[in-house]
């Protein structure tokens, strides 16, 4: 470095000024007086106090730190980790391990709790300190003030190691991932001003990446006794919500449950797209039992006012339920496979597996009789690829199936109505189960097959009273709206306004396409004639004449709804013959892969 004083500079003052700017500057220093070529004095940087070539290591203060780490990874008071097997779940950090282990299991020595080191799938955790200085001896101005068992004096309460709640990113199926997950050995699993902080930064984080979110949840609520400065707050639990809210549509987000979620913390699964439920350990409810209770003198069991039964068969809130957390993971491995890392991103593909059965047996599959019964899953056996079907509500709404598959290899989302369940009819479960699915299905760019075998909606009392207009309605408006390829098979019947909801002719499909055995009409054959020739019918005295004139007026109506006549007037695209089905399908859908639709120029629909 070259150095230009004035004329008047004295060589020590020349060589003060080398010395000090060599020695802050780290770099050789030139200083010349100005009109001289050659330097006046020179300097280079002072030997480091330490070798490079040395050994180094941590210092006591790094050692420091890492065993606050360590301390920090055992989680809560020992006795509530001890009680964990009891209930039947794993510490948090070993239920990471089995999320996120791998086939390197964790980073970190000793024994085999994941409590040693990170899982190899956990890229980093974010927060480990949050709630530090409310809890550990080494804090700030705490003075080392533990007890002979770990455990902080009273000031501090019990041990609060990263406030009861873990967030980071990690790999899981080769994807990257935002995760949280509750500490229950921490509270309770209970939601607190720190952890609350962390729950949102990782989910404004997640709507940067764009990357999908895990939600791995046991929590009792809002920890009520610390509530001021978190509940109500801009930056409170209730941003969680909205937070879910943005990023709906924007990135999958899943959620596992692992106890029971009460309160503010039973809203995160009902927000997420896919929610998991674990039989004998998971529930989600409003309000405790206690508070049930109080509030409406009801005396019932967690099980039975929200439990994986509760919320897979009867509300609709729970889309799979596992036998335990093993099963848990490998539901959600299998889910995410069919799903991408954000909105505008294709699902990904894999390489096309033959179906189960021969397509060459779908039209003995499918009875000629309207009403006689068969299992639509035996039909995707022969559509889907092998071992490719994977349902979502099952227990609800049962009359439709909605499912994902792959089609050579293409993920594709089902709705197929089911004849073993009432003939298919359509009833207000099945109507929002399937309107909820199609709207995921579209944010998510996964193509729709609609399967079409259905007498339409059902109707009577009960089900106006369970609002199958409504129901109906946000079925019809999902399909109308979705703006992904479309392809719809009528399979056999397709009555009244069930080909409407089942992606008819009328609601922008990419193709219809018709199976011999199908029927598009009004109603039925038996209702039609019962409906129009009631009274000439009753006339006929001799049955037997009325029989066969109720035959002759039911085989001719057949005719005018006959797939073939809506192949001819052109309201259906093609007859496929049953065995070509499949190819036919997986041709159409590889055309239509990047098809554009449009919506009216609008800032949302009202329906749903």
């Amino acid at each position: 470095m070259r150095v230009h004083v004035g004329a008047a500079a004295t060589p020590e003052e020349a060589e003060a000024i080398a010395k000090s700017l060599a020695e802050h500057l780290g770099v050789d220093v030139d200083v010349h007086v100005e009109g001289e070529e050659a330097p006046v004095a020179s300097a280079e940087p002072p030997e480091p106090s330490y070798s490079l070539d040395d050994d180094l290591g941590p210092t006591e203060r790094e050692r420091d730190l890492r065993a606050e780490i360590d301390d920090i990874l055992q989680g809560g008071p020992e006795k509530y980790r001890d009680r964990l097997s009891e209930q039947g779940k794993l510490f948090v950090r070993d239920r990471l391990d089995l999320w996120f282990g791998g086939e390197g299991g964790t980073r970190g020595a000793g024994d085999a709790s994941a409590a040693d080191g990170d899982p190899a799938g956990v890229k980093f955790e974010d927060g480990k300190f949050a709630a530090f200085d409310d809890w550990h001896p080494n804090a700030p101005g705490r003075g080392g003030d533990a007890d002979e068992d770990g455990e902080s004096d009273e000031a501090g309460g019990d041990r609060l190691p990263g406030d009861g709640l873990l967030t980071g990113a990690a790999e899981f199926e080769g994807r990257d991932v935002h995760f949280m997950a509750n500490d229950f050995t921490v509270k309770a699993g209970s939601m607190a001003s720190k952890g609350v902080e962390k729950f949102l930064r990782m989910q404004q984080r997640a709507l940067k990446t764009g990357n999908p979110v895990l939600y791995l949840m046991d929590s009792s609520g809002g920890r009520i006794d610390q509530q001021t400065g978190f509940f109500a707050n801009r930056e409170g639990i209730g941003k969680y919500y909205y937070n879910h809210s943005m990023l709906s549509g924007a990135v999958p987000q899943i959620c596992v449950l692992y106890g029971p979620c009460i309160a503010g913390a039973a809203y995160t699964p009902v927000f997420a797209d896919f929610t998991v439920m674990v039989e004998g350990m998971s529930a989600m409810a409003i309000a405790s039992p206690r508070m049930v209770e109080m509030v409406t003198g009801e005396e019932i069991a967690m099980d039975d006012l929200g439990g994986p039964r509760v919320h897979a068969e009867e509300s609709g809130s729970a889309d799979l339920v596992a036998r335990d957390e093993e099963h848990a993971r490998e539901l959600v491995a299998d889910l995410i496979g069919f799903l991408p890392d954000q909105a505008g991103e294709k699902p990904p593909r894999r390489e096309t597996v033959p179906p189960k059965y021969s397509p060459d047996g779908i039209d003995e599959l499918i009875p000629e009789s309207p009403n006689r019964p068969y299992d639509v899953y035996d039909l995707l056996d022969r559509i889907a690829d092998a071992d490719s079907v994977f349902e979502l509500k099952e227990g609800y709404g049962p009359e439709i199936v909605t499912a994902f598959c792959r089609i050579d290899g293409r993920p594709v989302g089902v709705v197929a109505n089911q004849p073993t369940e009432r003939s298919g009819a359509i009833f207000p479960d099945a109507a929002e189960k399937a309107a909820e699915f199609i709207w995921t299905c579209d944010a998510y760019d996964i193509p729709l097959l609609y399967l079409c075998d259905t007498p339409g909606f059902m109707a009577g009392s009960g089900v106006e009273k369970d609002a199958i207009l409504e129901k109906g309605k946000k079925m019809i408006y999902a399909t109308s709206s979705a703006t992904v390829p479309k392809q719809t098979v009528v399979v056999r019947k397709a009555y009244g306004a069930g080909i409407y909801a089942m992606g008819g002719p009328a609601y922008d499909p990419e193709s219809v396409i018709g199976l011999p055995s199908g029927e598009i009409g009004i109603m039925g054959p038996e209702a039609a004639i019962n409906a129009v020739y009631a009274r000439k019918l009753a006339e006929i005295d001799d049955p037997e004449e009325r029989a066969a004139e109720e035959a002759r007026l039911r085989e001719e109506y057949r005719e005018g709804i006959d797939v073939h006549r809506m192949a001819s007037e052109v309201v259906i695209d093609e007859i496929v013959p049953p065995s070509d089905l499949r190819a036919e399908l997986a041709a159409r859908f590889d055309f239509y892969e990047d098809v554009q639709k449009d919506l009216p120029d609008k800032k949302h629909g009202t329906v749903l």
